[in-house]
């Protein structure tokens, strides 16, 4: 059983049905990559997955226990959770917004570690020299970065991660998903939504695709990364082959110069 087990679920909001009966383990030491086109459910999944978003059938369990049975702050002090947006409507300053990831602690002793945890999460994620800039100053890009510092200095066993290198440059985008495979090696369990195909077969573990809210395949991304499901799943033709030095799955869109 994994740490996180999302066990047939379904996520209904209005008369749209998000999220079609989806079973899905995260384990503890991996990263696990959900991919799929836009409108596929993705961050429906994670949300329900995180217990922010209950499901309408099915259930979550995190260690074996559902998710409707845990305290908030219990919760929060199992899994921390990145959204796609993530916005602060004050000045503070960057500090003090990852700060704010230490909120679960208050109270225990763990509390005692706070300003080190803070100053390690702006390090690895490379803001260490914008902790006293107010945060509304900051580019998108670095904005994106406090946020994920804000998640690390949580201090959680269990990531989930909606779209981390959206907003981010090359450099960036490789900085957070070492970071991510990091924290599995270390025995953490990772689950982040993706948009770049090579991206996610060059760092996941496993990849998970969804299409129509549908799990349509699961497995290492060799096996799932193949040009016949992905020209299928996002209704454009696709070819792959294997990374020069790595031998992982390279993922290209099909393109003709011709008019």
């Amino acid at each position: 059983m994994g740490v996180i087990n999302a066990v047939d679920v379904s996520v209904r909001i209005g008369g749209s049905l998000l999220v079609d009966r989806v079973s899905l383990q995260l384990h503890a030491g991996e990263v696990l990559v959900l991919v799929g086109p836009n409108g596929a459910g993705k961050s429906t999944l994670l949300a329900a997955m995180a217990g922010d978003l209950p499901p309408s059938t099915g259930d979550v369990l995190l260690d074996g226990v559902s998710l409707a049975r845990w305290r908030h702050v219990d919760a929060a002090r199992r899994r921390a959770v990145l959204p796609q947006h993530n916005p602060v409507a004050f000045p503070f300053d960057v500090r003090s917004v990852v700060e704010m990831g230490r909120a679960p602690w208050q109270g225990t002793p763990e509390e005692d570690e706070d300003d080190d945890v803070v100053t390690t999460a702006l390090r690895d994620t490379g803001v260490e020299h914008l902790a006293d800039r107010a945060h509304p100053t900051l580019s998108g890009g670095e904005q994106a970065r406090v946020a994920l510092a804000r998640v690390l200095a949580q201090s959680t066993p269990v990531l989930l991660l909606d779209e981390p290198t959206a907003a981010l440059d090359l450099r960036h985008q490789e900085l957070v998903l070492s970071l991510a495979r990091r924290r599995a090696r270390d025995g953490g369990a990772v689950l982040v939504v993706l948009h770049d195909l090579t991206l996610a077969a060059a760092h996941a573990d496993r990849v998970a695709v969804l299409d129509g809210g549908a799990l349509v395949a699961t497995g290492p991304p060799q096996d799932v990364c193949t040009a016949e499901l992905l020209s299928d799943v996002y209704r454009h033709p696709v070819e792959v082959f294997p990374h020069p030095r790595t031998g992982m799955p390279v993922v290209l869109p099909v393109r003709s110069r011709e008019e």
